[in-house]
């Protein structure tokens, strides 16, 4: 294992993370958490082999495999909860590269930007839609089963534009909300048939203690589609999945790359978003977004994943500890990356970045 080791011990303990999710949490004892990690770099941090993902969804035991490598990873390193979904086979298309990074996949998959599997009515008729009924949860019941003490969950929730405009193409989708709007409107009705059920059985699930959405909103400049449109189609499905997760008496995390400061009102005020996570130095550094709305939700993450990826040693834990000692004084601020531990971020690198959480845990 090549996380063997490290200069501190394992002591999870998932009330201190929802502490810091409720921004009443020690400025002291900050908690680390991540979206996820490839499971390239699990199993190269575990030194163990990898199980491809096209084996999972039909092999039980590669299925248990590849979360028990979760598991003991995020175990090793510290965290209190790692975030954990459901399996739901939505056919999505996807363009294929070769993957050049140390710990590389198979192969990399690319979104179509320009056109995806539906792009009429004619395509939404024909396209075979999962069905609540059949959206697997075992992983998160095998996880539940196996977690050390102190630990908990965190399930995913599929995101309500994401997976429209995957399905769809962007360029497709930005253009039938003008052209098509009748199909637009059956595209998140359907995602709203799908995703409140499986919201609903989410947070009813044993060692859950936060529900988790990603949703990708916005690119560097502002977000994919006009705010208003996110205020008739998008807003509403997730206010209602929070809404759910609320009733249970758990938060509502929301993960969301690109510039949403347009919207930032309507995520806080009327979706009732209790975290907000996905951060870049270029469009906003964590610490500008704490001293703007740390007051009213909790932040995840903020180390850049290009730093992560690029940087030196001294500078990652340099911009670690800047990090901390500007946002964690509220109370409200996890440990993470930017957005995700990426394959092509060395392992030492992450590593680096938790080291200082400890440190600075530990000063």
């Amino acid at each position: 294992m090549r996380i063997d080791n490290l200069p501190w011990k394992p002591e999870p303990d998932y009330t201190r993370l929802l502490r810091a999710l409720q921004r009443k949490g020690d400025p002291c004892d900050v908690p680390f958490l991540e979206l996820f990690a490839d499971q390239e770099v699990i199993a190269y941090a575990l030194d163990e082999p990898i199980v491809p993902p096209d084996v999972q969804m039909d092999d039980r035991q590669m299925l248990e495999r590849v979360v028990d490598q979760k598991i003991r990873f995020w175990y090793h390193l510290g965290y209190d909860a790692f975030w954990q979904g459901p399996l739901v086979n939505f056919h999505d298309p996807h363009l294929e590269s070769e993957d050049t990074a140390d710990v590389r996949k198979t192969k990399r998959l690319w979104v179509n930007e320009k056109v995806g599997i539906i792009t009429s009515m004619a395509d939404f008729d024909r396209y075979r839609w999962p069905d609540p009924a059949d959206v697997d949860y075992y992983p998160l019941e095998y996880a539940a089963r196996h977690l050390p003490d102190g630990m908990a969950i965190i399930p995913q929730i599929m995101g309500t534009l994401e997976h429209v405009m995957w399905l769809m193409g962007y360029e497709t989708f930005a253009m039938a909300i003008y052209e098509q709007p009748e199909l637009i409107e059956a595209m998140f009705s359907k995602m709203r048939e799908l995703s409140i059920p499986v919201a609903r059985a989410l947070v009813q699930s044993d060692r859950v203690v936060a529900l988790w959405m990603g949703d990708d909103m916005g690119f560097k400049t502002a977000t994919m589609v006009a705010p208003k449109h996110l205020r008739e189609y998008v807003f509403p499905i997730q206010k209602e999945i929070a809404a759910i997760a609320h009733a249970q008496g758990i938060p509502f995390i929301l993960h969301s790359c690109g510039n949403l400061e347009s919207i930032m009102g309507d995520l806080i005020d009327d979706v009732k978003i209790d975290a907000k996570h996905s951060f870049e130095d270029v469009i906003q550094p964590v610490e500008s977004f704490v001293a703007q709305y740390g007051g009213q939700v909790a932040v995840i993450g903020g180390v850049d994943v290009d730093l992560l990826a690029r940087g030196t040693e001294e500078q990652i834990r340099a911009r670690t500890r800047q990090i901390l000692t500007r946002c964690a004084p509220g109370g409200g601020y996890i440990l993470g990356s930017g957005n995700t531990f990426a394959n092509y971020i060395p392992l030492q690198n992450f590593l680096c970045m938790l080291h200082e959480g400890w440190r600075y845990n530990h000063q």
